[in-house]
C-alpha cells in the first residue's frame, strides 16, 4: 500500500478548501449575499396606541402558522437583540434601521422596546413606534410579541426576509 506524502496532503487541502462548489452546469451554487441599504422611509408616530401588556403580531401573506408559533413560543436561539430602552421615537428609528441593516443575513432578531410603564394612559409610545417601525420596513416578514421569558409584551421577535 502507498503512502501519500504529506505535502501532497498540504497541496489537496489548498486546492480543494479555495474552490467553490460547482452544479452539474458549472455554476457556482454559493449565493452571493448583497447588503440592502438601510430603510430610511419610516414616518414617526405622535401618540402611543397600543398598551404596554397587549400581544402584538403582524405576518405578510406567505408566512407559515409554524414561523409565527415560533416567534410566539421564543423557539429561538441565539438571536441578536436591540434595547430601546430611554430612547426618543427619532434615536429608535435610527437605532432600528441600524440594527436591521446590521443583522439583515440573521433570519430573527429580538427587539426590546419595554411596556411604556410611564407613558400616558397606560399606551405606550415606544412599543408603537416600534410596531409602527416593523410593518413599514421591507425586510420584516413578521413578528410577535415574544413569551415571557424573553421579556413578555415589553419585546417583539422579528422574522427577517432572506
Amino acid at each position: 500500500m502507498n503512502k501519500i506524502d504529506k505535502e501532497d496532503i498540504l497541496l489537496f487541502r489548498d486546492t480543494v478548501n479555495t474552490q467553490a462548489p460547482v452544479d452539474k452546469d458549472g455554476v457556482s451554487r454559493i449565493r452571493k449575499l448583497k447588503r440592502k441599504p438601510p430603510f430610511t422611509e419610516y414616518s414617526y408616530i405622535i401618540d402611543g396606541t397600543i398598551a404596554g401588556e397587549e400581544v402584538v403580531r403582524y405576518t405578510k401573506s406567505g408566512i407559515s402558522g409554524k414561523m409565527m408559533n415560533k416567534m410566539k413560543r421564543g423557539h429561538i436561539d441565539n438571536v441578536s437583540e436591540l434595547d430601546l430602552h430611554g430612547y426618543t421615537i427619532k434615536q429608535t428609528c435610527e437605532a432600528l434601521s441600524e440594527f436591521i441593516y446590521r443583522e439583515q443575513f440573521e433570519q430573527f432578531v429580538r427587539i426590546i422596546h419595554g411596556k411604556g410603564y410611564r407613558s400616558d394612559n397606560k399606551m405606550s409610545v415606544l412599543k408603537t413606534q416600534v410596531v409602527n417601525f416593523l410593518q413599514q420596513h421591507p425586510q420584516v416578514l413578521a413578528f410577535h410579541s415574544c413569551p415571557p421569558k424573553d421579556g413578555g409584551t415589553g419585546a417583539i421577535f422579528a422574522l427577517l426576509k432572506q
